[in-house]
């Protein structure tokens, strides 16, 4: 696991262990990045289920109820598949897109 930290994004990179390893290190880990956006980039996986996806939905409750942003990056998951609840999408700059624009519509009041 590797912690990137750019401006108020904090970005998440899984390299090995499997989701639900990750989803305890990062429960353990929250309050250092809870008062930031956050990436979870899973594209260096090279296989994922939609199972492994719903894991994170607990974390990205809690973090998206404290009006911050919670994205998943994966393209090896049917995007199709993915509760409404949970954010996945297939690039990083789709990742940052994604919150660039849930903080416009947190400062207009969305």
């Amino acid at each position: 696991m590797i912690i990137d930290q750019k401006g108020n994004i904090t970005i998440v990179t899984q390299e090995k262990a499997t989701t639900i390893e990750l989803v305890k290190k990062l429960s353990a880990l929250y309050p250092r990045y809870k008062n930031n956006n956050v990436i979870i980039n899973l594209t260096s996986l090279n296989k994922i289920t939609l199972e492994e996806i719903v894991e994170f939905l607990q974390i990205s409750n809690t973090h998206r109820a404290n009006k911050h942003s919670f994205v998943i990056v994966s393209n090896k998951v049917d995007l199709d598949e993915v509760p409404d609840e949970l954010v996945v999408v297939p690039t990083l700059q789709e990742g940052y897109d994604i919150i660039e624009m849930e903080e416009m519509e947190r400062d207009l009041g969305f």
